[in-house]
């Protein structure tokens, strides 16, 4: 995403001939990756012991793709691969950064020729349930069962609560999601404070507080709607949430009949819907996420909704006076069932192991690296993101939007509300989620529409045989 984290619409491409022309498609097909080819993890191995659990072969070479976004790819060039030459100096690692993971990774995995770790990220993501349901993603239980580095138990128990759920598809954890992100709104602190402004608590404060930046001559609100639309969903779904707890979420991800047209859901698209109607400029559509954020940096704009990986995204834009701020969604009515104070926090930020990797074992080492402490600690200091290996980031210095971040996380408590998972399952329904936001919040669509119109999807995609269904219980 990144937008670093969240995953934007993808395109597939059907691959066709030993030239593997990759033709313009639409979401990612079942066949899009050879599926009559059974995965193999054959790949080299060496001798296990306690420093070595997982059996790496000491000089088998590692191939790691990177999607270079908001994060960056320091943390791997300067922190994970030295730590992987380290400890196999005799091993050759080949880096490979991109913006375009889909368009890059599709031709080799449909030949075969797969590399051993992928940050599957950005614009151009992969779809990780179609990619699950083809075989061609490695059971990461090994790297969750082996024992963490420098020190005690297993990797799974030095992570925060979550984890290794936020990965799993079809019963096994087929991703690594390495950071802990907060979502909420995001402003300029030193704004605020120079015009006394305070981020509202409720809807009704939250309308008259934008009228008082629309005044001063900003845009109140905005998002970007030509490709980071599902930031907007995201506070749909986060608001319907805190009107009636987090089952909403499980059942939006479970295909539940009705959830979308029920009157949390209903309630919660009415209440962005007028915030869209007053105060979102038409032009924003059309523009892409580090357009509208540059906007924010320059002082243009009063709140942007997003992820903590913000700040570190805007990090070569953003001036030194401007201080990232974080402030959870309004609460609609005071019956609400979570508490203005909940936000929504969860593991994301998929690593993926090919189940065709030429070095597996050296993948799931990777990434046994990258849950260490030493390896989150370097990922921190590189991006400024929080990861999900606990008291990682303990005493390292805070910039702002962390600190921000922690604070909502602290004031939050136990009203944490859970991830959003149709994302990484269901592609073909997330991409309509997306037009649809954007057809209700630029007022093409009425909300009871826009209810009745994803419900639609979300049936259909329920009733798709072809489509392989998942399950959250929490």
């Amino acid at each position: 995403m990144s937008a670093a984290l969240p995953q934007n619409p993808s395109r597939r491409s059907v691959l066709k001939g030993l030239g593997m022309a990759v033709l313009a498609a639409g979401p990612l097909s079942a066949c899009a990756f050879g599926s009559d080819d059974k995965p193999a993890n054959n790949g080299p191995t060496g001798t296990v012991s306690a420093n070595n659990p997982l059996g790496v072969a000491a000089n088998a070479p590692l191939e790691v793709v990177i999607f270079k976004g908001g994060l960056g790819d320091a943390y791997a060039t300067e922190v994970h691969e030295p730590m992987y030459k380290k400890a196999y100096p005799e091993a050759t690692i080949k880096h490979m950064p991109t913006q375009q993971i889909s368009q890059t990774m599709q031709p080799r995995f449909a030949s075969g020729d797969v590399p051993d770790v992928i940050a599957n990220s950005g614009s151009d993501v992969m779809d990780n349930g179609a990619l699950a349901s083809e075989g061609q993603l490695l059971d990461l239980t090994p790297l969750f069962d082996a024992p963490a580095i420098g020190g005690s138990g297993k990797v799974r128990d030095g992570l925060l609560p979550g984890t290794v759920e936020a990965g799993i598809l079809s019963g096994k954890p087929y991703l690594m999601k390495y950071i802990y992100t907060v979502y909420g709104l995001w402003y300029d602190q030193a704004l605020f404070e120079k015009n006394s402004w305070t981020p509202a608590t409720t809807f009704e404060e939250f309308d008259a507080l934008l009228g008082k930046i629309k005044a001063a001559g900003l845009k109140p609100y905005a998002y970007a709607g030509k490709n980071a639309s599902y930031y907007q969903y995201w506070m749909i779904a986060i608001t319907a949430a805190k009107i009636a707890g987090n089952q909403v979420l499980i059942d939006m991800d479970n295909l539940k009949e009705g959830v979308w047209t029920s009157e949390p859901v209903l309630k919660a698209a009415t209440a962005w819907a007028e915030i869209g109607k007053k105060y979102l400029d038409p032009s924003f559509e059309g523009l892409t996420h580090t357009e509208v954020q540059t906007a924010q940096n320059q002082g243009q704009i009063g709140f942007y909704p997003s992820g903590s990986w913000l700040e570190n995204e805007q990090k070569e834009q953003t001036p030194a006076t401007f201080k990232y701020g974080l402030t959870p969604t309004p609460s609609v009515t005071s019956s609400d069932k979570l508490p203005f104070g909940a936000v929504r926090a969860a593991a994301g930020e998929a690593y993926i192991i090919p189940a065709k990797a030429k070095n597996p074992q050296g993948g799931l080492e990777y990434m046994r690296m990258m849950l260490s402490k030493e390896g989150a600690r370097g990922f921190s200091e590189k991006t400024g993101n929080i990861t999900v290996v606990k008291g990682a980031a303990d005493g390292l210095p805070l910039s702002p939007g962390t600190k921000a971040s922690n604070d909502a996380l602290n004031k939050a408590g136990d009203n944490i509300i859970t991830y959003n998972l149709f994302e990484d399952w269901y592609k073909e329904f997330e991409t309509e989620l997306r037009a649809k936001t954007n057809a209700l919040m630029f007022g093409r669509i009425t909300p009871d529409q826009f209810c009745k119109d994803v419900q639609a999807k979300a049936d259909a995609v329920r009733n798709d045989s072809a489509v392989t269904k998942q399950n959250r219980t929490s």
